[in-house]
Formats: structure tokens, sequence, C-alpha cells
């Protein structure tokens, strides 16, 4: 049996890798390693391997259970000590290590019971785990570990700042190296960027029947050509004429749920941002993000006669200099 990978190692990264460059890292191998990108006979099998160790070291109970067992802790029950484990292991070990059919192993001693294996002539039954552990294991034939639960799995969803807005369903297909699917998605009103839809039971396939893992859909906002969004709050560029922006007015602003009314106060300069608050992106279970209309002063490319001749008396009365303002 091949050697059990490290799934550090296999993305490249240091065992205290934060959540941030643990994705970096996941992206930027995935990127390289995708069979739709790389024809090469073993990326395939790299990407696999990729995906595989992002899925655990993700998701921060499997990391935890990871870096505590090691390679084989989808097979540890939940109320295993770790501790416990650990001796129960090196005791193995001294005790000759010898598997039932006859074959031998040897222990390998590493950096913790994270980078330790087992003796595999035959499996983890070669051990007689159950006799360790006062029968906790149970599983069938008196010594297997019972049925393995389905890895979660994570993808990315690209939604725009509208879809984000008013939710609704979106059908998506998702590639991956074992081929393409298509799922109708609900997306809820107000998701932001970063925010993960959960999808129970479309993730890695259970074994023995055991329950399959989760989706999860991570949303990214497209960039959009009017809107701007940080968080829940949203700031589009509101273009006013010289003598809205001068005289004051109420205009309409298209925002991502249909359209506003924005009070456009007396003497408004160029850039200032006007608050409409409770009209950015929604919350389903608190304060929806506010919309800001960010002013900016037009004018116009060619002058009709009456026009030129308004804007040049405007000229010869107003003592206003733009230059000389605080």
């Amino acid at each position: 049996m091949a050697p059990s990978r490290d799934f550090y190692d296999t993305l490249g990264v240091s065992r205290d890798v934060s959540v941030d460059d643990l994705q970096r890292a996941y992206r930027k191998l995935a990127r390289t390693y995708h069979p739709d990108v790389n024809k090469d006979p073993g990326a395939e099998e790299r990407f696999k391997d990729i995906s595989e160790a992002y899925d655990v070291l993700s998701d921060p109970e499997q990391r935890r259970r990871y870096d505590a067992f090691g390679p084989d802790f989808r097979q540890v029950p939940p109320d295993v000590d770790p501790q416990t484990w650990a001796r129960a292991r090196a005791g193995a070990g001294a005790g000759g290590g010898r598997a039932r059919g006859g074959g031998g192993g040897r222990a390998r001693r590493g950096g913790g019971p994270a980078e330790d294996e087992y003796i595999r002539s035959g499996g983890f039954q070669d051990i007689d785990l159950e006799s360790m552990f006062g029968g906790m294991f149970g599983g069938r034939g008196g010594g297997g570990f019972g049925p393995i639960p389905g890895a979660d799995q994570e993808a990315e969803i690209e939604l725009a700042v509208e879809e984000a807005y008013t939710g609704g369903r979106r059908t998506v297909t998702l590639s991956g190296p074992d081929g393409s699917r298509t799922l109708d998605v609900t997306i809820p009103p107000g998701v932001t960027d970063g925010q993960r839809i959960r999808l129970r039971g479309q993730g890695g396939r259970g074994g023995d029947g055991a329950t399959d893992g989760d989706l999860y859909l991570v949303v990214r906002l497209a960039p959009h050509p009017r809107y701007r969004v940080n968080g829940r709050d949203i700031t589009v560029t509101l273009p006013l004429a010289p003598w809205e922006a001068a005289l004051g007015a109420s205009v309409a602003v298209d925002i991502p749920g249909g359209e506003a009314k924005v009070r456009i106060p007396p003497g408004t300069p160029s850039g200032r941002r006007l608050r409409l608050k409770g009209r950015g992106l929604p919350h389903p279970r608190g304060r929806p993000g506010d919309l800001y209309a960010e002013a900016r002063i037009m004018v116009p490319a060619t002058l009709s006669d009456e026009e030129r001749r308004l804007f040049e008396q405007l000229a010869a009365v107003s003592t206003f200099d733009p230059r000389r303002q605080p």
C-alpha cells in the first residue's frame, strides 16, 4: 500500500497556515492542475489530491481531527481522546506490530500523532483496537470502523449585484474530477461576497451507506459597471446637471431593487455622498446595508445658442471662483 499523503505537503503549506493563505494555495494549485487546463497524464490525479486536501483542511472540525489523528482521522470515533489514541498506537508498536495474516510491518515515529503511521499489513484490524479501547469501535465483524461519512466540499458561485440583492433560483454547473453536474440553487436575498450557501448532501459520497457530505457555494460578486459593494453597503454614481447641484433637486436613481428618489441639497459639490439608509443589500436577520449616491456634476458637451447666452450671463454676474474655495 502506498504511504499516506500529508495534506499540508500536498498543498505546500505549513501546519499553522491561516485560512486565507490555505485558500490562496489551493486556488493556485487548482488552476495549475485542473484537467480542463492541464492535459498532463498525471494532472487529474494531482487535482484530486489537491481537492481532497483542501476539503479537509478548510473545514475547522476536520482539520482539528486530521491534526490529532493523522490520515486515518475519518475512521476514529468522535469521542476518542487524541492522547489516548497516541498512547494506544505507541503501545501497539512496542508490542511487536505483527499482522495476524503473518505479514510484518513497522510503525514510523514522526513529529506527533498526526504524522505517525500504523502497521499496515492488513489494516486497522491488525492492531486489535477493539480490545484496546474497550469495544468502543464496534462495526462489522467486531473490528471494523463502521460507515465513513462523505467529506464536505466547496465551490465558488459568481453572482451579479442584482442577483445578490433580490435572491432567487439559479442553475449552476460544477466541474470536478468525477465529471460535471448541474444543481438548482436557491439564492437567499442579501447574500454578500464571501458568504457560503450550504447544500446538504451534495458533497462527497459517504461509504457503506453513511451520509453524504455537504457542498458549500462561496459567493463571489461580479464587478458591476454602476455599483460598488462594500459588505452590505452599495455606492452608485449619481450624475447631476450644474443647476441641480447648485439649486437642489429631487432626482431618481437606479438601485439593484428598482428605483429610489434622492434629495439633492442646494450647493452639492461633485463627489459628495448622499446616504439612503437601509437601501443597500438586505439582511434577513439583521440591519440592511445603506446605499450611497455619489454626486458627479456633468456639463453639456454642446450648447444651444440660448444655453450659451445663459451661461455667459451667469459668468458675468457670478462671483464664484472654484479655485479659491476652502
